[in-house]
């Protein structure tokens, strides 16, 4: 049988394989199935997990004003999340509840084949570069293979809890529409982002299959 989005929301919703499901409901990525752009955050927080939907909470909507800024909506892009389930009191996902959930986001990556991978902050962006920080890298296009780029930014969450990181991820949305604007008028040339000087800021890259 053909692997698709539904068919893996019915797997997920059987998953027992992380300790995090007696506690808490799972919660699959939704969006455009063949969006170029995917967004990966940390872990559903409350909301989420009540609503079984990703980014649905206060920082889902400001992820919302930050793709309108751009001349995005949610439609037009994929959105998840590394773990799968809600850590109690919102703490962050141990490595290996992040190890049991990879399975998932890989499959889901599978499915989708976005060109970009926005990671929401660090543990998003560890998935892809162990040795990355992310305030080291946030707002920089990284190449993960010669047809995918990774572009770092803040969880939109990060804003919430300090205000001087609201600019900032204005900031790392405009320069992402720029990227993504360059991006496509270079695909109509033929050109790739390799062949622009993007680079890899780490040799050590974690699989994505």
């Amino acid at each position: 049988m053909e692997l698709t989005l539904p068919l893996l929301q019915e797997k997920l919703k059987a998953w027992k394989g992380c300790p995090l499901h007696e506690t808490a409901n799972p919660v699959l990525g939704e969006g455009n199935p063949q969006a170029e752009v995917m967004f990966i955050g940390e872990a559903p927080g409350e909301q989420e997990d009540k609503l079984g939907r990703p980014f649905v909470g206060p920082a889902g909507k400001f992820l919302d004003e930050l793709l309108m800024s751009i001349g995005l909506k949610r439609a037009d892009v994929y959105i998840s999340n590394v773990v799968k389930y809600r850590p109690p009191a919102n703490r962050d996902p141990t490595d290996d509840e992040k190890a049991q959930c990879m399975p998932w986001l890989k499959m889901e990556m599978a499915l989708i084949k976005p060109k970009v991978i926005v990671p929401l902050g660090r543990h998003a962006l560890g998935h892809f570069f162990q040795k990355l920080s992310i305030t080291a890298a946030h707002g920089k296009p990284q190449k993960l293979t010669d047809d995918v780029t990774v572009f770092p930014i803040y969880h939109p969450a990060a804003a919430l809890h300090n205000g001087n990181l609201r600019e900032a991820l204005f900031e790392d949305f405009r320069a992402l529409g720029l990227f993504l604007e360059t991006t496509k008028k270079n695909n109509e040339l033929g050109i790739k982002n390799n062949e622009l000087g993007i680079k890899n800021d780490e040799k050590e890259v974690i699989l994505t299959s």
